[in-house]
This record gives C-alpha cells, structure tokens and sequence, in this order.
C-alpha cells in the first residue's frame, strides 16, 4: 500500500507541474484553453485519490495522523509531493513510518 501511495503521490506531482508550468502558459500565451481541461481534470482526480489514499493509510500501514496532514499540504505546492516522497521514502527504509505516531 506504501509503494502505491507513493507512486500515486508522484503522480499528482508530475500532473501539478504539468499543468503550472505547460497547461496553464498555454492557456494564457498561447490560446490554447483545453490544455488546462483536461490536465487540470486529471490533476484533480489525481489530487482526491491521494488525498483518500492518504487516508487510508492512516489505518492501514499505519502512517501519522501528522504524516497524512503533510502529505495532503504537500500536494497544494508545486514540488511538494516530491519532497514529500523523499521524507516518506526515508521514513520507510527507517522502518519508522508508524513511529511517530502522536495519538
């Protein structure tokens, strides 16, 4: 479920900067709106199987209640669910992923 939540949160992160960074350049310099549709919609589909997966894993890895709260505000910054990845990736390798468990 780990390895799913992380690629999942990769995902959304490669989408994000999609559409910051091509989608929405397109719509405004080039003309091109239907850029911002559809990548947007993925985006956003994107962002609410992560945001359920997050979650999720709260019972069933179990991650933090902390840990959830970050992965969710990582995935509002561009970038964010990259580094997020980084700090969830460690926390795995670790073998601490529940130990910081604050309930």
């Amino acid at each position: 479920f780990l390895s799913a939540l992380r690629w999942i949160a990769f995902l959304e992160g490669i989408s994000a900067v999609f559409l910051f960074f091509i989608a929405m350049p397109l719509k405004y310099y080039a003309g091109q709106p239907l850029a911002v549709e559809i990548s947007g919609a993925i985006h956003g589909g994107l962002f609410s199987v992560l945001v359920l997966m997050l979650i999720l894993a709260v019972k069933l890895v179990p991650i933090s209640f902390t840990l959830c709260c970050a992965g969710v505000l990582s995935a509002i910054v561009p970038f964010g669910p990259f580094v997020f990845d980084l700090w969830l990736k460690e926390k795995e390798t670790v073998g601490s992923v529940s130990s910081d468990q604050e309930e």
